[in-house]
């Protein structure tokens, strides 16, 4: 795994699950430790996983008119290759649905990628400029507690929806805080110092596979 690399697993569910268990660590700690007989070695393993998967065995979810169904059975096999653990660790779940014709051919454009790279580009240096006065944190996602609690600050509404979201979907204490780090993130882009509940919301959203009807 290259250090500071973008790391991309096509099919997620088909790799074997103790190959996906032993991401666990370096997603968590930023490294990777190999032990042997005679010695132990650590390197650092930085990296952005990026993965996509179909919704079932068959690529159809919930969906009657679907031309190949799956049994609850098999949708509970094939989702439970992907541990909860692991899928913890995973900012942001993305569930996209089929793109029906009539968007597929209309005319009107989306927004240019480099519209997009400027956004980012800009948010990126929110965070740089937040984060300069430590040696090994530059951007939000390599915030640990102390830092969350310092720059994730939610006000009273905003910490009871993130309170209700969590009792609704039983998320875990590292889900807590991983949501907190995305909605820093969305308040970035949106060029605001305060994170608000439609940031709050937003970032709830993207934890799709914590929600019933995938693995609940």
């Amino acid at each position: 795994m290259a250090h500071n690399g973008v790391l991309f697993l096509d099919e997620l569910p088909e790799f074997k699950r103790g190959v996906l268990e032993v991401m666990r660590q370096p997603l968590e700690d930023r490294d990777v430790t190999i032990s042997r007989a005679k010695f132990t070695v650590t390197y650092p393993s930085s990296f952005m996983l990026v993965a996509s998967m179909n919704p079932s065995p068959g690529g159809y979810f919930n969906d009657p008119d679907a031309p190949v169904t799956s049994s609850p059975a098999d949708m509970q096999r094939y989702l439970s290759k992907i541990s909860g653990p692991l899928l913890d660790r995973i900012d942001i779940h993305i569930e996209v649905t089929p793109v029906p014709f009539e968007k597929l051919s209309e005319e009107r454009k989306g927004e240019s990628s480099i519209a997009i790279r400027e956004r980012v580009t800009t948010a990126r240096k929110i965070q740089a400029e937040r984060f300069n006065s430590f040696g090994n944190i530059h951007y939000n996602a390599q915030m640990g507690v102390k830092q969350i609690r310092t720059y994730c600050k939610l006000d009273a509404p905003s910490l009871e929806l993130l309170k209700t979201a969590m009792e609704r979907l039983s998320l875990s204490a590292r889900a807590y805080d991983r949501i907190l780090k995305v909605s820093r993130t969305i308040a970035d882009l949106d060029a605001s110092e305060a994170i608000t509940g439609t940031h709050i919301s937003e970032a709830i959203q993207y934890r799709s596979l914590d929600r019933d009807g995938w693995f609940g």
